[in-house]
């Protein structure tokens, strides 16, 4: 995303200073020498808690130079095509632009700080604050679960990685000590089924199933009573993918999460898919309540727009993030890993 954002930054600044030259201007007085160490050199400042200012970057008092409103307004309007460019949805765009606008507003730089230094700085804290929710400890929500099993629906459109995430996160879950069984709800395909009870007899975890076509609910049922009986943490509820423009299909996943009545609803979504993925987050959470997202191909997704916004349009907290098809790629989503993607300097996008 920065590597966008950059690039419209200086094609602005390279058109501002050319058409400086075509005027004439005195020849500038003579530079005093630089002191020795670090004075004269323009470095990046540290960053700073979310929500706060970069003492680094801004002067107090009289010195300094001033970002005028004129500046401040054109440098928006070039950052909000860049981040929409990069899949940033409007609604955090504006947010974004309040952000910036308030912090630079009145404000002035201390030297050697220039703009796309501040910019960048400004604009870490502000997507900072966005991706960092309140933490999620899913091992300790399920130990501490009243009335065992702890019971994970799974939702989303074709094509996602949902199945494959299932069985990604009981391998995770083992790791942590915690026993589940999975419920192969999605009986609309047999070969969503098989691809379970692969995955299942690979990890060693029990796959619950009935014929293609039953019930997806009654298949859910029967995970959780065998749960029960057997002492199982976890129930993970498979289901199919549906399109959640298919009414038909969501009244289905209404009915499994009534028969369910799962402890935690997860949203399965691609990242590479863009606004679409918004979209599918935002709708799914209003038909049935999603309380957390898993985006799959993150590590894919060069312009990282997708995960900054549906985690705001929705206020849900990504849990996991997908990098791979092995069980092992799956990992609990950290901030500062997305911050420092979207900021690289050398990433594409």
């Amino acid at each position: 995303m920065w590597a966008a954002l950059k690039a419209r930054l200086r094609g602005r600044s390279e058109a501002s200073e050319g058409a400086e030259s075509e005027t004439p201007r005195a020849a500038p007085a003579p530079a005093a020498p630089a002191a020795s160490g670090s004075a004269g050199r323009a470095e990046r400042p540290s960053s700073s808690p979310a929500g706060s200012a970069d003492p680094e970057v801004f002067a107090e008092g009289f010195f300094g130079k001033k970002v005028d409103e004129e500046t401040i307004e054109d440098v928006l309007d070039e950052l909000e095509i860049g981040l929409l460019q990069s899949d940033v949805t409007l609604p955090v765009v504006e947010r974004l632009r309040r952000d910036l606008r308030k912090e630079f507003a009145g404000r002035k730089l201390r030297r050697g700080v220039d703009e796309e230094v501040a910019i960048r700085d400004a604009l870490e804290r502000s997507v900072r604050a966005i991706l960092t929710q309140p933490p999620f400890d899913l091992p300790g929500r399920i130990r501490a679960a009243a009335t065992p099993p702890y019971i994970i629906l799974f939702v989303g459109v074709n094509g996602t990685g949902k199945t494959t995430t299932v069985a990604k996160l009981a391998g995770w879950l083992r790791a942590q000590g915690l026993s589940s069984v999975i419920a192969a709800g999605d009986t609309f395909r047999a070969g969503a089924i098989e691809q379970l009870l692969v995955h299942g007899e690979r990890l060693g975890i029990r796959v619950v199933r009935q014929q293609e076509g039953s019930d997806p609910a009654a298949v859910a049922f029967d995970a959780i009573q065998h749960a029960r009986a057997k002492g199982v943490a976890v129930v993970l509820i498979d289901t199919a993918g549906r399109q959640h423009t298919n009414e038909n299909l969501i009244e289905e996943a209404k009915k499994i999460r009534r028969v369910a009545s799962p402890s935690l609803v997860v949203f399965v979504g691609d990242a590479l898919s863009g606004h679409d993925v918004v979209e599918q987050a935002k709708l799914f959470d209003a038909a049935v309540g999603i309380q957390g997202l898993i985006l799959n191909k993150l590590d894919a997704d060069v312009k990282g727009g997708a995960a900054l916004s549906a985690t705001f349009v929705t206020k849900k907290p990504i849990l996991f993030v997908g990098t791979g098809q092995g069980y092992g790629d799956l990992a609990p989503f950290d901030p500062e890993w997305m911050v420092r993607r979207l900021f690289a300097e050398g990433s594409a996008g």
